[in-house]
């Protein structure tokens, strides 16, 4: 095959044809190049020798198609305008990191900067439905990581997904946003704000997918391995047990990269799946210097961008806020670590409240700084 810099343009065209076949995902899209030698001469292949390599027959029904046609040409006419990009597998600038999987995508369409893809990437993520405290810990981290150099990677998701990209662009660093849907059809809409300030400072969307997919299920975990292929480690900031952030988490170990995970409450839902993930030999965290310690090398973060903890008088604070400040807790809990009666409990705590020192989250009452 012609490396990816001598393609002709109807080989592009022929490789976008195939890239939007159904059921023609990385591993038979590679089979086909290796087997033809080109996606023009494979897509020119007669049905039986598709049939001959297992292929599906809606696949290779669908090669002339005019659906299949039209979006190879809307993919040409979006490569044409600025800061628009595609990165075939076989390319030198398809990120190294990811091409060491065994099912890197063939191509990548990316809308921002595709050089971030090749430097040092820590991917965060966690919880749709995150605690404030939760959304708190993956912003400070994101700052203090994007401040220091690494490229933020995440799905762009709400929760937890979406504080880290912000967390990284507060501090003018880098984001990579990585989607489980074409990158014409942004996905959360609520994130498209946040989608269209990534790429306006610096950062970059990234999709496998045809421009114009639309959110499929099967699809976000696909997304996953791209999400961990990509960086140097993963870290859970909050998730329960079935959360899609712990497949992530596990796509991660399995492509031999670092996984961490933020310890929390026993009392707090979204602790539990970090708690499980640590259980199964995740690296606890408590600071960015734990990252960096399993990191090291990589990059070295300048001591101001590291998560400063927040100032108190410990003569002046309350003890209920001292109580919040170490770990979430329910009411029945605040009562026994307090001591106190619960009318006086539920006084103190609304007077708390009140002074915007605390919120109510799921049961549990959790420190605001």
């Amino acid at each position: 095959m012609p490396p990816p810099a001598a393609l002709s343009p109807a080989e592009l065209e022929a490789r976008l044809r195939l890239h939007g076949l159904p059921e023609i995902g990385p591993r038979r899209f590679r089979k086909l190049l290796e087997v033809f030698g080109s996606a023009s001469a494979a897509l020119s292949a007669p049905a039986a020798a598709w049939r001959a390599l297992g292929l599906p027959e809606s696949s290779a029904a669908a090669r002339r198609s005019a659906a299949v046609r039209e979006s190879a040409t809307t993919a040409l006419a979006w490569l044409e305008r600025p800061a628009q990009h595609l990165l075939c597998f076989d390319s030198p600038d398809y990120p190294a990191l990811l091409a060491e999987l065994n099912d890197a995508p063939p191509l990548l369409l990316v809308a921002g900067d595709p050089a971030l893809l090749e430097r040092p990437q820590l991917a965060m993520v966690g919880s749709r439905q995150a605690s404030r405290p939760g959304l708190d810990s993956a912003a400070a981290f994101a700052r203090s990581l994007a401040g220091g150099g690494f490229v933020v990677t995440s799905g762009l998701a709400l929760g937890i997904d979406g504080a880290a990209h912000l967390g990284a662009l507060e501090v003018g660093g880098a984001t990579v946003a990585v989607l489980g849907t074409g990158l014409e059809c942004l996905y959360p809409r609520r994130h498209a704000g946040l989608a269209r300030r990534i790429v306006s400072e610096g950062g970059a969307l990234v999709s496998e997918l045809p421009l114009h997919t639309a959110p499929q299920a099967s699809n976000f975990p696909r997304r996953n391995r791209i999400i961990s292929g990509l960086s140097l480690g993963v870290l859970v900031v909050e998730a329960s047990p079935s959360s899609g952030s712990l497949i992530t988490a596990r796509l991660a170990a399995e492509q031999g990269r670092e996984v961490f995970a933020i310890p929390g409450s026993i009392h707090h839902p979204g602790a539990r799946g970090c708690h499980q993930l640590i259980r199964e030999g995740a690296q606890l965290v408590e600071s960015v210097a734990d990252i960096l310690e399993a990191l090291r090398g990589w990059q070295r973060l300048p001591a101001q961008a590291l998560p400063r903890q927040p100032a108190s008088d410990p003569v002046d604070e309350p003890p209920l806020l001292a109580l919040l400040r170490a770990a979430p807790q329910s009411s029945e809990a605040l009562a026994v670590s307090s001591g106190l009666a619960l009318p006086e409990l539920l006084a103190q705590l609304t007077e708390l409240e009140l002074d915007g020192r605390i919120a109510c989250d799921n049961g549990c009452w959790v420190w605001r700084g």
